[in-house]
Formats: C-alpha cells, structure tokens, sequence
C-alpha cells in the first residue's frame, strides 16, 4: 500500500481525529480506519507525530470521561476513602495492570509487522468480518450476568491476552476485549466499561515510548487538531455506547464491520 507524501490539513487532522476517537472505543478498530480512509480517499500519509497525537487524545478522552472512576479505583487499591459514590474492588488497579501486559509484549514484538505487513487492505476486511462475526456470537451466546465487581485474575489476564491480538488492524482493541468479557459471562456494560478502563495504561504506554515525537519539529497545528478531534469524538462514542447497551446489542457493529470489508474488497479490486 503506497502512501501518499503530500502535507496533511486541518481538515485531514479533523476526520482522522474523528475517526481515531470513534474506533478507538466503539468495536470496529481504529487502526483499521486509519489505513483504510487515507487508502480510499488518498489522504496524505499522516506521519508519525500525528499518530502519538492520535492516541493522546484518546487518552485524554478515556481519562477525562472516567475521572472519577480513576480516582476511586486508586482510592480502593490503597485503602483510602473516597466521596465519589463509586465503589471498585481494591484488586481492580491491579487486575487492569495485569491485563495490559500481554498487549505491551506482543505490542513491542509485532510494531514493525503493525506498519508494514498487518496493512494490506484484504487482510483488514478478514479480520474486520471474522472479529465482527465472533462479538456477535459471544453476544448472542454470552450469558452476560457477570458485573465488573466480579472480575478475577483469570478474567484479566484472557482479557489482556485478548487485547494483545489488536496489534492486527481489523480486530479492534475495544472489540477483541469486550468479546473476550462477554465469553467470559460479564454483561455488555461491564464488558465494555472494562475493556474502556484497560484502553488508558495501554494508550499511556504507547503515547510515552513515542513521547518524543511531540518535540519533533514537525508537531504543530495538524497535531493539535488532530488530539482535540480524538478527544471530543472518543468522550461522544463512549458516551454513546454505554447508553446504547442500556437497550441494544452488538449487532449493529457486526452488521458494520460486515458492510465495510465488503467495501473494502471491492475498492481494492477496483483500484
């Protein structure tokens, strides 16, 4: 997949951004998207500084939407009250420390696959149709009567083993999580509030190893829209999604997922 090298825009920050934040937290990858938009609409390559600041804003966006939560989480582990009105587990900081470990492993074994082979558009739509197809089982055949409360060590480290596979662009990090919550009985809210809590250590790491890209004489303008797009767009799907569960299912990102692998195939073959 040739790139093009032409500048990027405010506007190309924008819808980037927008779709950064989107795919980051609903189930249909991120990653993904952001090969695939450039590809379809010969977007310029965005550079390695706009993709740490990508990232940063969805890091901003899963910190500033769960701040309280953050709090209390911290506030449990060290046995130190707290005024918020929520209540996790005092394991749960470190359960959410656990999980994230297998996606730094195979994060720092397969980054140079990331960028190269895990990139061909046909590779995408499979993994987009097979990933969409296994949250619909689990959705389907989960038995969805576990809370977050009750997530053990076991639970942590099949989620965190699950979220090492979305280094591969299609499989979806939010997605392969939350499917590997629901195949482990947890209910659709606490299978994706789990799965929204893990994104911050994960995307913290990311952003950190890269964090001298911010002071690269190429981060400006672009970057800046760049994180504030993700931020706003990933604060909105994470919001949206937890109402969204309240009455509906995953289907409707199977049925998206489906819809755009077909797509796919089909504007590969016609290029």
């Amino acid at each position: 997949m040739t790139r093009n090298t032409k500048r990027m825009t405010i506007f190309h920050a924008i819808i980037l951004g927008i779709v950064q934040g989107l795919g980051e937290f609903l189930p249909i990858s991120s990653s993904a998207h952001l090969i695939i938009v450039p590809w379809m609409f010969n977007f310029p390559d965005p550079g390695l500084a706009f993709d740490v600041a990508l990232h940063f804003g969805t890091l901003i966006a899963v910190v500033l939407f769960f701040w309280k939560d953050w709090l209390a989480i911290l506030a449990s582990a060290f046995g130190i009250k707290n005024s918020f009105g929520i209540k996790y587990p005092k394991n749960t900081l470190w359960l959410l420390i656990v999980a994230t470990v297998p996606g730094a492993i195979f994060g720092a074994l397969l980054e140079s696959k990331a960028e190269t082979v895990f990139r061909n558009p046909l590779l995408i739509a499979a993994t987009l149709a097979i990933m969409g197809f296994i949250l619909y089982i689990l959705d389907v055949k989960g038995k969805k009567n576990e809370p977050l409360e009750k997530t053990s060590l076991k639970d942590a480290i099949i989620i965190g083993l699950a979220q090492a596979f979305s280094i591969i662009p299609g499989v979806s990090r939010s997605g392969s999580t939350i499917s590997a919550g629901l195949a482990l009985g947890f209910d659709r809210k606490s299978a994706a509030r789990f799965s929204f809590l893990l994104s911050a250590p994960i995307i913290f790491g990311a952003t950190i190893l890269k964090a001298k890209y911010f002071f690269s004489p190429e981060f400006g303008s672009i970057e800046v829209a760049g994180i504030i797009a993700a931020a706003i767009s990933g604060i909105a799907a994470i919001s949206w999604l937890l109402k969204f569960l309240e009455k509906a299912s995953y289907k409707a990102f199977f049925w998206y997922r489906l819809a755009l692998a077909a797509l796919i195939v089909v504007v590969f073959f016609l290029k």
